[in-house]
């Protein structure tokens, strides 16, 4: 799952690594491994030893771009090709995710009328621009509450408001969060209106030359430690035809304490102001003081691989229901006490063997009684540094989005025993939760909502790059859920190995469901709908048109 992350894998020399990657990563090789139980059954067996495999220290945590991402996606490759699948991509197996590393110079200053902030304590800035120097010079600071335009929420806090070129303080978080009132928003569960991510995407479409979004840490779910050491690092993108001019050129972050340093310098109460922020027709304020923030940036191409594999459909070819996993985690780390391994077991090794195993399984099923449509299944790459590979995957040159049926993506399963429910994120959403309901209640299981839907999981992982692309999805996801320890001492750390303790129940049990589920869909020809209104289900009418 995508969560700031904290640690960034340790990248090997790049200019001598990218070669490497161009010339053996796209030659397909792959690694051997033990044979594997080929009946048409589920076999935890095979689950265990892909776990292993994919989690051992010979993988090197399955860093992108490095010699782990060589070793993995050889892997995947041979086992797909084992199973008798073919290559989705142009009949190939891996599909180039070309991505642009930016490492921006931390010895920034921002000044804001007389106030300096300092880079990681009081803020944090960087840019998905591939410019070597970003300069914002005498730029108009505004205050526009949480920066969100939502019509189907009645809701615009640009309204006739001219943006283009200042720089936008934003609050994290919707309103309903700040009220906990299930009728503002969706309450206490977060919107994609309130990820960090949207304040960004919005500004940049306002013409914004900056934001600074206000970190608070109960309505961001992480504290600014996570902030600091996620931003200040090396980060990846895609690469538009533009050189991502027209992405946002300072995406920030700024401390509690310094916002309201900022704004008691302009005689405002912050408190007030952000309870101000919670009224639909909250009007927008300026602070009457100009910014001034100027970084260097490092920038490097590279290429990665998304591996993908399919089915083809007998009578709807053209028709897709998409299983996915990401494959990657954080590779090494070289500490001064030498190499640390980030082998990601549950993160996400054992989503992608499940994949490997329920594409088996189905390929089985497959050969004796021939899906109508096509399944894909699709391993996304570095997901942990920002929904890359996906996105490339949404961009539609494995296939458009507007053939794709359903997604079913999963990331982290409950590695322990089996269980008598299964988690649903998101309430609402779309139609994909009906089948979801009818597969577990199939299984003697119920459904238990997200229990923490403040944190908004729904749009953190790999899944949501093809729902905003009109795709209605299903996450699977149990970090923690069956192991409290998990999250507090294991999540994207060193120590989420492989456990020979584990006994993988609840890997096979949502195995067989999501196997369920896809084969529902594969043998109908029914298109899954959007339910709450949002821009989703409005790309999704529109391609069906």
């Amino acid at each position: 799952m995508y969560y700031l992350p904290s640690v960034i894998m340790t990248i090997i020399k790049t200019t001598s690594l990218f070669l490497f990657l161009t010339l053996i990563g796209c030659s397909e090789q792959a690694a051997d491994t033990t044979k594997l139980e080929n009946s048409q059954e589920l076999s935890i067996n095979n689950i265990k030893q892909h776990i292993k495999t994919l989690a051992s220290d010979e993988f090197e945590g399955r860093g992108p771009l490095t010699a782990g991402e060589v070793k993995t996606i050889g892997y995947l490759t041979k086992q797909y090709q084992a199973f008798g699948l073919s290559g989705a991509y142009n009949d190939k197996y891996l599909q180039p995710v070309k991505m642009a590393k930016v490492t921006a110079d931390q010895n920034m200053q921002l000044t804001i009328g007389e106030l300096t902030f300092s880079a990681g304590k009081d803020f944090t800035a960087r840019t998905e621009q591939l410019q070597s120097v970003i300069d914002v010079r005498n730029s108009d600071v505004v205050y526009v509450g949480y920066g969100i335009n939502a019509p189907e929420y009645n809701w615009n806090d640009y309204k006739n408001l001219d943006v283009t070129g200042k720089t936008v303080v934003v609050l994290v978080n919707d309103p309903g969060f700040a009220t906990q009132d299930d009728s503002l928003f969706t309450g206490n569960a977060m919107t994609y209106y309130g990820r960090w991510t949207y304040k960004y995407e919005e500004a940049a479409r306002q013409g914004a030359a900056a934001v600074l979004i206000v970190h608070e840490t109960a309505p961001a779910a992480y504290p600014w430690s996570v902030v600091e050491s996620s931003n200040t690092g090396t980060k990846y993108t895609l690469i538009d035809d533009t050189n991502n001019t027209s992405k946002l050129p300072v995406m920030g972050w700024l401390h509690l304490e310094a916002t309201e340093r900022l704004f008691n310098a302009a005689n405002l109460n912050y408190q007030q102001l952000k309870q101000q922020a919670l009224n639909a027709d909250f009007k927008a304020l300026p602070l009457n003081v100009k910014a001034n923030l100027a970084f260097k940036n490092e920038v490097s191409h590279a290429k990665s691989h998304n591996v993908v594999a399919q089915l083809t459909g007998s009578e709807l070819p053209d028709e897709y229901v998409v299983i996915s996993a990401h494959w990657d985690h954080f590779g090494t780390k070289q500490t001064d006490s030498g190499p640390k391994i980030y082998n990601g077991a549950v993160d996400n090794a054992s989503g992608t063997a499940a994949t490997l195993e329920i594409a088996r399984v189905m390929s089985k099923i497959h050969q004796q009684t021939p899906f109508k449509r096509s399944i894909i299944f699709a391993n996304f790459t570095a997901e942990e540094t920002g929904l890359i590979g996906s996105e490339e995957f949404a961009s539609g040159a494995v296939i458009p989005t507007k053939q794709m049926v359903g997604l079913l993506n999963i990331d982290g399963m409950n590695v322990l025993d089996a269980t008598d429910y299964v988690l649903q994120y998101g309430k609402g959403l779309s139609e994909m939760e009906d089948y979801l309901a009818k597969a577990a209640k199939a299984q003697g299981r119920t459904v238990k909502m997200d229990p923490r839907p403040q944190n908004g999981l729904f749009f953190r992982s790999d899944h949501f790059s093809l729902s905003k692309q009109g795709v209605p999805s299903l996450l699977f996801m149990s970090l923690g859920d069956t192991d409290p320890d998990y999250i507090t001492h294991k999540y994207h750390k060193e120590a989420d190995d492989y456990s020979t303790d584990w006994s993988l129940g609840g890997v096979e049990q949502d195995s067989q469901l999501i196997i369920n589920i896809a084969t529902q869909l594969a043998n109908s020809n029914d298109w899954p709908k959007w339910k709450a209104e949002s821009d989703f289900k409005t790309k999704r009418e529109q391609d069906k048109r």
